[in-house]
Formats: structure tokens, C-alpha cells, sequence
């Protein structure tokens, strides 16, 4: 339960008290771990100077030993006074004790509670003399004691001397104190040197961040404009990058919003009053009720077909945002479609052919029937009683050459002069095709695409274009002309398929329905 609350408040602290943590803490550390050593190292420093001390108080008491007696009756002599050894006691803070040793162990002089030396002299060390270092306990202190094997000969004889001398720690310890306090004031002072010096670069390194941050706080909350970039440091390059790509998407759907807010208010108004003169008609008795019911049904009928073609148009702006979409055969719903619209076929009484081929594309459901029953209703309207409207949907693995009269790419890479495969809808109508006033308008809001400009609202054709400019592909409305003459509109529509090849082997589906 601990890690995560940890990792939860390192996540809550600020860049720059992250930069500290992360560089202090770490260097805290082996500063510790260097103090350590280096007090360890002094320590070993202090005894191999104190035990300089120890080896000479006792070559000083060699000096002093003496061989009495002839052969095997031969004992070695000691009269040291302790106040010999007062000279090697430093400044009264540490006491000195010897014990001298004879050839065959026996007690000469000094001590005779100082326990004797089991160890064995060192191989190699650091002196020309027969002596061993250690430490020990004598009378309830530490000691640290020097033991000395020195050759004794006299006129009756000769021998080894064993000359110990002790010396308590009272000194030694004053003194790693001392080099443990300097070694501390010395570390804290580089600490705090270090943190200075971080603080500094860390606050000097984040300030632009906080530039940032103020900038973007004292902004008005309509304020999207880009942010500056040429003096944001390189590794605030991307971040800058990414909030001004953001803001730019909120600039558009902000503009989206108050577009469709003021085209909605616009629009609506005029059926609106419509209705009302129409009513306050049928109340006044200007018109038989009949006939007013009529007008006011018609009326009615237009302003909800306006408002749910603002609604698809607004709907189109949200698909731009969203990336959940599925794999679909263009070819279910474009059947579909035709058979939900049937019914205006017939009453037309229409030449309706329909070909379709699989053509899986990734999109959303609703985008592409909405795409196809306003380019299809489109084309019912416009095309005369009984003539000939055709469907088909094909796939295409060719280069394929933009309209003249194409819609503007969402995506500049998916230009059509480029590779496919791609899946193409052909909706061709018998309908009296585009003048050049509506070519000027073509896909623009409240603009009819095609006929008489006051057969519909104008958004048809601008919801079929956000539609395709969201899935990154193209529309286009070419006249077809036979001799010169312009017999039909072709809406053609080209998708990129969802896999890496066309199906040119795939079985077509072809109905046609004859008038």
C-alpha cells in the first residue's frame, strides 16, 4: 500500500522541486558514503601516527634491558621507571603501561596484569623491527597496544625480550572526533554549495515553463491565437507545438459553433415567420382552413428537414474528432439506402440501376448512409419523371485524376494524384446538370448543388462534403455531356479501402428497376 502512495506524491511535486530531489538526493548520498571513507581513512592515518609513539616508548625500554647470570642460569634484567615512559604521554589525555617479558615468559617488569600477546608477528610491516600492533582491554578501557620482540645479549648470555606497551584511546578518540566534525562542517558546507548552485540552475532552467504558464493564465478566455515559438527553448519546442495544434482545433470548432448558432438562428427565422403569417391568415379566415392547413403542414414539413440537415451538419463536425471507427462494406449500406428511398423511385417512376461491389471502408455507420441518401435524394429530385438514374459502386486500384469541380482535400497527402486502392460511388442523374453560378457555390452552405435553388436548404451537398473531408477522401459533380449538350450530373465519391488491394475479382450486385 505504501509504493503507490509513494509514487503518487513524487507525481504531485513540481518540475522543479523534482529537478532537486532527483540531483540533491542522489549526491546526498555518496557524500555520505564519502564521509564515511574519508573518516575511516583518517582513522587509520591517526593510529599508524600514534603507533610511531608506541613503537618508540618501546625500543626505549629495550634500551634499558640487561642480561645478568652465565649460561642456563642466564635472566634478563629490567629496571624501567614508569616516568621513563611519561615522555611519549601526549598532553595528559591518554595513559601509557608496559610489561616486560623474559626468555622463558617470565614476568621482568611492569604490568603484571597486562594480558599477554597470543597473536604472531606480520609477515610484512611497515617498520625494520620485530613488532606486532593490536588492540585489546586493559582495567575496563580500550587499549591499543605494541608489541616488541627485542634481542637482549650481555657478557653471560643472550635472548628474546617480549616488551609490551599499552596506551589507552583517550587521545585517538579526541582526535576522530575532530576529524569527524571537520569532515562533516566540510560536506555540509559543499551541500549547501551544491544546492545553491541547483536551485539557481533549476530556476533559471524552469523559468520558461513559468513564462509559459503565466502567459497562458493571463490570456482572455477567447484568446486562441498561436503561442510564439522562436524563443521557447528547444526541449519546449513539441509542448508548444502541441498546445497551439490544440488550441487551433478549439479555434475551429469554436468557429464551427458560433457559425452554426448564427446560420441555425438565421435559418429558421424565415419558416418561422412564414408559419406565424400563415397562421394568423387561417385565424383572420383569408384562406379556407383546408388550404391553410396545407401551406402550414408544408411549411412545417421545411423547417424540420432544415433543422435535421443542421443537425447532420453539426454532427459531421463531432465525427472529425473521433477515431473509434469501424471497417463497413460501403456496398450493404448503399443498397440500403436505395431500398429506404424506393418508394420516391417509384413515384417518379425512375430507369434505376444499382451495381454494387464489396468495398470495405473504415467509417461510421451513420456517415456514410448519410452521405448516400443526400447524394441519392439529391438525385431523385433533380432527375425528370421517367428518365434513367444510376448507381454503382466500383473499386479502382489506378491513379486516379481529381474533378475540376472536387471538393477540397481534409488531408493534402491523400490527394487523389496519388496511390489507391479506392472504392468509387457513381450516382449518375438525368437531372439539367450545374451552371456556372452554382460551380462558383458548390458545397457552401444554404447553396443549392443543382436545379432551382429554392427546391431545398442548401446543405445537402455541405454535409456530404464535411463527410468525405472527415473520412480523407473526395467529392466531385461533373456534367455529363453527349454532343455537346449537358444530359446528366455525375456525383462521384471516392473512399479509401480499409485493405491493401481492391476486389476487382469480386462478384458484383446489379439490380434494375425500369419504370
Amino acid at each position: 500500500m505504501k509504493v503507490p502512495l509513494f509514487h503518487g506524491t513524487v507525481r504531485s511535486l513540481s518540475l522543479r522541486s523534482f529537478l532537486l530531489l532527483g540531483i540533491l538526493l542522489p549526491m546526498g548520498v555518496f557524500i555520505v558514503i564519502n564521509t564515511v571513507s574519508l573518516y575511516q581513512q583518517a582513522l587509520r592515518a591517526a593510529d599508524t601516527a600514534y603507533d610511531r609513539t608506541l613503537l618508540a616508548s618501546a625500543k626505549s625500554i629495550g634500551e634499558l634491558l640487561e642480561v645478568t647470570g652465565t649460561g642456563a642460569e642466564a635472566q634478563l634484567k629490567a629496571t624501567v621507571l614508569y616516568s621513563a615512559l611519561e615522555p611519549f604521554e601526549a598532553d595528559n589525555r591518554s595513559r601509557m603501561f608496559y610489561k616486560v617479558t623474559g626468555f622463558q615468559g617470565e614476568m621482568s617488569s611492569g604490568f603484571a596484569d597486562l594480558p599477554a600477546w597470543r597473536g604472531t608477528l606480520p609477515t610484512k610491516g611497515l617498520y625494520a623491527a620485530l613488532v606486532d600492533f593490536y588492540n585489546d582491554e586493559y582495567r575496563g578501557q580500550p587499549v591499543r597496544v605494541a608489541v616488541l620482540l627485542q634481542p637482549v645479549s650481555g657478557v653471560g648470555g643472550h635472548g628474546m625480550a617480549t616488551i609490551q606497551v599499552a596506551e589507552t584511546l583517550e587521545l585517538r578518540q579526541t582526535l576522530a572526533r575532530q576529524i569527524l566534525i571537520d569532515t562533516l562542517w566540510r560536506q555540509a558546507a559543499l551541500v549547501a554549495v551544491i544546492a545553491a548552485l541547483v536551485f539557481v540552475v533549476v530556476q533559471r532552467a524552469t523559468r520558461p515553463v513559468r513564462e509559459l504558464s503565466e502567459r497562458l493564465t493571463a490570456r482572455d478566455e477567447n484568446d486562441l491565437q498561436p503561442l510564439a515559438t522562436a524563443d521557447a527553448p528547444r526541449e519546449l519546442q513539441p509542448l508548444v507545438h502541441a498546445t497551439n495544434h490544440v488550441m487551433a482545433r478549439l479555434a475551429h470548432l469554436l468557429e464551427h459553433q458560433k457559425r452554426f448558432v448564427r446560420d441555425t438562428s438565421h435559418q429558421l427565422r424565415t419558416p418561422l415567420a412564414v408559419l406565424k403569417t400563415q397562421l394568423q391568415s387561417a385565424q383572420r379566415g383569408d384562406v379556407a382552413p383546408a388550404q391553410a392547413l396545407a401551406e402550414m403542414s408544408h411549411t412545417v414539413a421545411r423547417a424540420t428537414e432544415l433543422a435535421n440537415q443542421m443537425l447532420a451538419l453539426a454532427k459531421v463536425e463531432q465525427l472529425r474528432q473521433q477515431t473509434d471507427a469501424t471497417v463497413l462494406d460501403w456496398a450493404d449500406v448503399v443498397r440500403a439506402v436505395a431500398l429506404d428511398l424506393s418508394a420516391l423511385i417509384a413515384e417518379a417512376r425512375l430507369d434505376f440501376s444499382i451495381t454494387t461491389v464489396p468495398s470495405p471502408v473504415r467509417a461510421h455507420e451513420w456517415a456514410l448512409r448519410e452521405l448516400t441518401r443526400n447524394l441519392l435524394h439529391n438525385a431523385i429530385k433533380q432527375t425528370p419523371v421517367g428518365s434513367r438514374l444510376a448507381v454503382s459502386l466500383t473499386n479502382t486500384q489506378t491513379n486516379l485524376q481529381a474533378s475540376p469541380h472536387a471538393g477540397p482535400q481534409a488531408d493534402p497527402q491523400a490527394d487523389l494524384h496519388t496511390r489507391g486502392p479506392w472504392a468509387c460511388l457513381t450516382i449518375a442523374d438525368s437531372g439539367p446538370g450545374l451552371g456556372p453560378a452554382q460551380r462558383e457555390r458548390l458545397f457552401q452552405p444554404f447553396a443549392s448543388g443543382a436545379g432551382d435553388a429554392r427546391s431545398g436548404s442548401g446543405l445537402g451537398l455541405a454535409i456530404c462534403h464535411g463527410i468525405v473531408e472527415s473520412l480523407h477522401g473526395s467529392i466531385a459533380l461533373d456534367n455529363r455531356e453527349e454532343e455537346g449538350r449537358v444530359v446528366g450530373l455525375d456525383a462521384i465519391v471516392r473512399l479509401r479501402l480499409a485493405h491493401n488491394s481492391a476486389a476487382p475479382l469480386a462478384t458484383a450486385m446489379t439490380t434494375h428497376l425500369a419504370a
